[in-house]
């Protein structure tokens, strides 16, 4: 496939100091690709010095990557993405490699692993930073059992396909952690390709805060988890709470046993609320996980649709 049908998707917020050497890196290793910068309410020459290097500019006023990679991807037609960060981390150079899974028809995401050679570790100097990649990788492979290196990457290569069937609802830097579980719960072939990763040069400032956005990485994977797994998730909070009132109720049933009264009355109306709000919980599980079932089944219809359409597109170019 032509380099005329790949789109390099910049979102940027402020990056005056980096955002002219990104554009003409990927202009040099993707000469017939289209490069589009979108500002994100830039308080500085971001927009403008992106226009000058050959972008293509478009604003995006709701704050948040979130936002800004959601309205990329309803409005930017291409055969394939590659999405990176206009802070000047990530290697240009690494392009082709990311995108040859993609074009080759092996996977529908490519992601560019940091974590595999150790250069951000050695690279990034922000406290917490490696400890929450950790922790957010721990926890997909605790909740689906599949082991992605680096969740979290801002370095992505996608198809059309998977573009245009991608839900996102994430507003801030979530955006990463919701593309890689909706990718392992869709059952999207993914690849890892690992990457030089390089820190921010001096004087530009990440927009990333620690514990603000890492607490909305955590709350975004247990959301997900409901959203996706909502039979696991309420079997395992009705079996907590089916425990504490089997063990509640024991010692009321003992002392009946003993002496024939309920000498513990309000233990005994706590162990059967307990009892029932589990089961409870077990069976709103067993309606949501019928429930998103049939979504799952009709996203793949709509998928299989849309390889459909575009197959007779192809045809009739042809």
């Amino acid at each position: 496939m032509s380099e005329s049908h790949i789109a390099v998707l910049i979102p940027c917020y402020n990056e005056e100091m980096t955002i002219a050497k990104v554009v003409d890196d990927f202009a040099r290793e993707l000469p017939e690709a289209t490069i589009y910068v979108y500002d994100n309410n830039s308080s500085d020459a971001t927009s403008a010095l992106a226009r000058e290097h050959g972008a293509v500019v478009r604003f995006e006023p709701r704050r948040g990557k979130g936002n800004v990679v959601r309205q990329m991807f309803r409005e930017i037609e291409a055969e394939y993405y590659v999405l990176v960060d206009g802070d000047d981390t990530y290697p240009a150079e690494a392009v082709h490699e990311l995108l040859k899974p993609v074009i080759t028809g092996e996977a529908d995401m490519v992601i560019g692993d940091r974590l595999s050679n150790l250069t951000y570790r050695d690279e990034n100097k922000r406290a917490f930073h490696n400890f929450g990649n950790n922790l957010v990788r721990f926890l997909i492979h605790l909740i689906y059992g599949v082991n992605i290196v680096d969740v979290l990457t801002g370095y992505r290569a996608f198809n059309r396909i998977y573009v245009k069937t991608c839900p996102i609802t994430s507003q801030g830097f979530e955006i990463e952690t919701e593309m890689t579980i909706h990718t392992i719960d869709k059952n999207w072939r993914f690849a890892e390709v690992p990457i030089v990763y390089r820190d921010r040069p001096e004087g530009s400032e990440s927009k990333l805060s620690t514990f603000s956005d890492g607490s909305k990485v955590l709350l975004t994977i247990l959301g997900l988890f409901k959203d996706y797994k909502p039979l696991v998730l309420f079997s395992l909070i009705g079996i907590i709470l089916l425990v504490i009132g089997v063990i509640l109720g024991i010692t009321v049933i003992i002392d009946f046993l003993n002496t024939g009264l309920v000498e513990r009355f309000p233990t005994a109306i706590l162990a059967v609320g307990f009892v029932f709000v589990g089961l409870l919980a077990i069976c709103c599980g067993l309606i949501l996980d019928t429930s998103v079932k049939g979504w799952r089944k009709q996203y793949e219809l709509t998928v299989t649709q849309d390889y459909m359409a575009e197959a007779r597109a192809r045809q009739s170019d042809a």
